[in-house]
């Protein structure tokens, strides 16, 4: 079995905008100390969204997501990279325009994320902050456009998969040859809107049966049952995803005072059943990443 690859993911200012601890976006130095802190707890990879803007309305191309802030990626990527720690970085916001993600991969991350399914998502976990809604639909001409652009530029893809349609994608894709080998997917659980998978065991475990030869996966669970969900993934041989973007609460349900905080409880879970932990150099081994 591989070391365990934890990525943190810190931005929770659409997922969990009651979150007092997390500073604003615009704040780079603030965000990326966090990441930076949660590297040196046992993350490997950092998912970060940069410096984003959500749309507050349904365009005309039939989309309603983020966009981007070219400089505030830049500024926090290289907030991350300078502290000379090497984490792999990931960029987020799968729900950004296509020319948008292409421009990105100029700064030259490690991965980029992109779904391989539908956009359909609403974050309101606390009622008194008005819904966060995203649409939108992926053609598969539109994948092919992608990981064609990320081949070009040296950038692994990361295929995010909400439901096993994804799979479908993912393997149309691969037969392409615009996915390199082994495939990194993360799996989502949790997540709510239209394109939720529920986050119980019998949901992670009809998802990891499914998945196609030669992938490593990759747990996101956006619901109390993250804790729950994480130890299963860990001692079956997939790697987790933690931070406040996806869950900001520890075990007993108290809010986590830092990433980092959640980084160690994956730490001790998986230590408790004898996995060891991937630093980064070992984690762009087992994720088939060059530099």
């Amino acid at each position: 079995m591989d070391k365990l690859i934890i990525t943190v993911t810190v931005d929770s200012s659409m997922s969990y905008p009651g979150n007092r601890l997390m500073p604003p976006i615009e704040d780079t130095a603030a965000v990326a100390q966090h990441y930076i802190d949660a590297v040196r707890a046992g993350a490997s990879i950092c998912h970060h969204h940069g410096v984003h803007h959500l749309e507050t309305e349904m365009q005309p191309d039939g989309k309603r997501l983020s966009r981007i802030d070219h400089d505030g990626w830049r500024d926090l990527t290289e907030r991350i990279r300078a502290t000379g720690d090497d984490p792999l970085i990931q960029f987020g916001i799968a729900s950004a325009r296509l020319p948008e993600k292409v421009k990105l991969m100029e700064l030259k991350p490690d991965m980029m994320s992109y779904a391989f399914n539908v956009h359909d998502e609403f974050f309101q976990p606390d009622p008194a902050y008005p819904a966060v809604e995203m649409y939108a639909i992926h053609p598969r001409d539109e994948l092919e456009e992608f990981t064609r652009a990320a081949l070009d530029h040296g950038v692994k893809t990361e295929v995010e998969c909400f439901y096993t349609g994804a799979f479908w994608n993912l393997e149309y894709i691969r037969e392409r040859s615009l996915l390199e080998n082994p495939v990194w997917a993360t799996l989502f659980l949790g997540w709510k809107g239209g394109a939720w998978t529920p986050p119980t065991h019998d949901a992670l475990l009809y998802m990891v049966r499914h998945l196609p030869e030669n992938v490593n996966w990759n747990l996101s669970v956006m619901d109390p049952a993250h804790w729950k969900l994480l130890p299963l993934a860990i001692a079956m041989g997939g790697h987790v995803r933690v931070g406040w973007e996806d869950y900001p609460y520890l075990p007993d349900g108290s809010l986590a005072q830092s990433n980092a905080e959640l980084v160690q409880v994956a730490v001790d879970v998986a230590r408790s059943v004898g996995r060891e932990i991937a630093t980064p150099e070992e984690a762009r081994a087992i994720a088939g990443i060059t530099r």
